[in-house]
């Protein structure tokens, strides 16, 4: 078996690159996210005019296209949201285990807070939204320490390979044991049918009032986190030799994105893919510097969800091909292309 080398030093050009053009792609990024708002909100099932759009954001729903629109930016703006925490808790969960196939999906995280929400709905009865959130960061947590403590296992340590296919175990073991919790409750079913797939339809305001101060506290304690992952990267003995507590490091981080994974699995079910892909591109904008690296990776996956909504609404009008579906058209075929372009030896 072989696993992915992850000591090769990093690109010379990504780490010096000049804090004025990471400003200037950071202002790029902010503007293209500003568009994707604006072009999810204008498509749809439903063509609108430009009037529509501009008397909907002013509050008004006199018509079916200014109602559809209305309707339209509780979405967009829980797509915002959720793009952003996933992936910024990508970016977070990388530079904590040091693994380029790191992704709350691939590690089973997100599967981990759905199978968490949905056996406390079915056994336990759980219809508190606030407590979807609690269930769903527990499951996450419990599923990120058992891929890593797995991954852990036999000689080398935790290898990115080793992460991937625990990871990989883990989420699979855990799907299936959602189908077997939902399957027979028909009391159930529906409303998760969706949900499981991953989406942002039904948004509305008081949902995204719920999970903004969990992902407040998350994004912070990520943020916050952003020079100690530098630290991080030289590798354990060195940063502790810098003064840094490692294991406090990797627990505090962990922990940051624990919360935003499973407040946006909780909100939106498990969108996969987001965090893998989105680091990688913004390393090449902003290079390896976690402090530029983590807002870019927070704008970038609330740019790419929002696109992918606004892409799964129109490519199959009038229905919606849920967003979960096209992250993962996205995401599969990078992974792929992570796994191959990296340099690989012996377990």
């Amino acid at each position: 078996m072989t696993s992915v080398r992850t000591d090769r030093p990093p690109d010379a050009a990504l780490v010096r690159r000049p804090a004025r053009v990471r400003a200037l792609w950071l202002l790029v990024v902010v503007a293209v996210l500003a568009a994707l708002m604006v072009a999810s909100v204008a498509l749809g099932s439903r063509d609108v005019s430009w009037a529509d759009v501009w008397a909907a954001l002013g509050g008004s729903d006199a018509s079916l296209e200014q109602a559809a629109v209305a309707k339209r930016i509780p979405r967009t703006l829980l797509a915002v949201v959720i793009g952003a925490a996933l992936g910024l808790s990508g970016a977070v969960m990388q530079g904590v285990t040091r693994n380029p196939l790191a992704d709350p999906g691939i590690l089973g995280v997100n599967m981990g807070a759905s199978l968490a929400v949905v056996s406390a709905v079915a056994f336990f009865g759980l219809t508190a939204p606030t407590g979807y959130i609690w269930v769903a960061m527990a499951g996450a947590a419990l599923s990120a320490v058992f891929v890593y403590a797995v991954g852990s296992l036999g000689r080398g340590g935790p290898t990115p390979l080793k992460l991937a296919l625990a990871g990989a175990v883990t989420s699979a073991a855990c799907a299936s044991f959602v189908s077997a919790v939902v399957l027979p409750r028909n009391d159930i079913a529906g409303s998760f049918r969706l949900w499981q797939i991953g989406g942002v339809g039904g948004a509305s305001y008081e949902r995204i009032g719920q999970i903004l101060p969990f992902l407040a506290v998350g994004f912070a304690v990520c943020l916050l986190s952003a020079r100690a992952l530098n630290s991080l990267a030289l590798g354990d003995e060195l940063a502790a030799g810098l003064g840094e507590r490692v294991a406090v490091i990797r627990a505090t981080a962990a922990l940051g994105a624990v919360v935003l994974c499973g407040t946006a699995t909780a909100a939106a079910g498990p969108i996969g893919f987001v965090g893998l892909v989105v680091p990688h591109a913004c390393r090449l904008l902003a290079g390896v510097d976690h402090r530029w690296t983590l807002p870019f990776s927070a704008l970038t996956g609330a740019a790419l969800l929002t696109a992918a909504d606004a892409a799964g609404r129109v490519v199959a009008r009038p229905a919606d091909v849920e967003v979960g579906i096209v992250t993962a058209l996205i995401g599969a075929p990078f992974f792929i292309y992570i796994v191959r372009r990296q340099k690989v030896r012996d377990l």
